[in-house]
């Protein structure tokens, strides 16, 4: 399906295609921008301006459709970020940060492994903060990606807010080829709903400044709901005749502990049987894994929404605390 609607948008029957001046002659994008200077004040000739030196990407289409989370198996996936490099790597971030870290847990009550986890997880703690510029990106997929062009649509308007409320050139700022942004990838969206001035100097900053993008990680589990000191997930046995309808329906907590124990599923350690719970079965490399995520980690798949990327944050920031510990 991917591929017929690839070769339909190269062959130029698409709504947009790679226009000398951009997208600046698109007509949703001229339909765009007469919202954006009807609704937020916006210059006609500036956003034509950027939006002619916006290009569409074909690379960018073709990693939306195949990400890692629907593409590989547990097992595989996690042997990209819980490594011992990556844990190494985190160790040196966290001590290099450890004042910020510690600020960060005491004012927003999530672990400072955790949130070296989200950012390692998401750039290797800086070092791979994407190399698309992010108008090539948003207006690629709010143009060309039917799919989820509405998303992509909201997340290019916040984009072009936050460019101007920031005073950044919006056709220079790079991210990845979704237009996520900074240490902590974060969408333009939730860049300008969660990002924090945390070091006080009266600029958001979480491209270049890792105080900043500390504080944001942290301030966005804690308005998604983080509780300080739960338990994030469980390993759990199966017995014999278990529910495996149960698992994987959703990230969203639905049934608790003790209700998952009466289909079959026991967990490894101790929770509140009232706790409520998802259950997850994975691909692991010596057969099935079960887990049962709790609360707090419905709240990591707020910030990705996919299992296993909250298992890989969640694996990372145990191999990082257990690493500091050990110091």
């Amino acid at each position: 399906m991917y591929k017929l609607f690839l070769s339909v948008m190269l062959a130029g029957l698409g709504t947009a295609s790679a226009w000398a001046d951009g997208y600046a002659d698109n007509t949703l994008t001229l339909q765009m921008i007469d919202e954006l200077v009807a609704e937020e004040g916006f210059e006609r000739d500036a956003l034509l301006e950027v939006f002619g030196q916006a290009e569409r990407k074909d690379s960018i289409l073709k990693a939306i459709a195949r990400p890692a989370e629907k593409t590989k198996p547990w097992h595989e996936y996690r042997q990209i970020f819980v490594t011992s490099k990556r844990t190494a790597k985190g160790l040196d971030f966290y001590q290099r940060h450890r004042a910020t870290l510690e600020r960060a847990e005491a004012e927003f009550g999530v672990p400072a492994e955790m949130i070296t986890a989200v950012i390692g997880v998401e750039t290797r703690y800086g070092e791979n903060m994407g190399s698309f510029r992010v108008i090539d990106a948003l207006s690629t997929l709010a143009f060309d990606y039917p799919p989820r062009s509405s998303f992509f649509s909201k997340e290019l308007k916040h984009y072009l807010i936050l460019t101007r409320e920031q005073s950044m050139p919006a056709a220079e700022m790079l991210g990845s080829y979704a237009g996520a942004m900074g240490y902590g990838q974060f969408m333009p969206s939730s860049y300008r709903a969660y990002a924090v001035d945390f070091d006080g100097d009266d600029v958001i900053d979480i491209w270049n400044n890792p105080v900043d993008a500390i504080g944001s990680v942290a301030n966005y589990f804690k308005r998604h709901g983080w509780r300080s000191g739960e338990t994030v997930t469980m390993a759990a046995t199966v017995s014999q005749n278990y529910q495996p309808e149960l698992a994987n329906d959703g990230l969203k907590p639905k049934l608790t502990v003790a209700d998952f124990a009466a289909a079959g599923y026991t967990p490894a350690g101790a929770v509140p049987a009232d706790a409520m719970a998802t259950a997850m079965e994975f691909e692991g490399s010596e057969g099935l894994e079960h887990w049962l995520g709790l609360h707090n980690f419905y709240v990591i798949t707020r910030y990705n929404h996919s299992a296993m990327y909250a298992m890989s944050v969640y694996q990372l920031s145990q191999e990082l605390a257990h690493a500091q510990s050990a110091l």
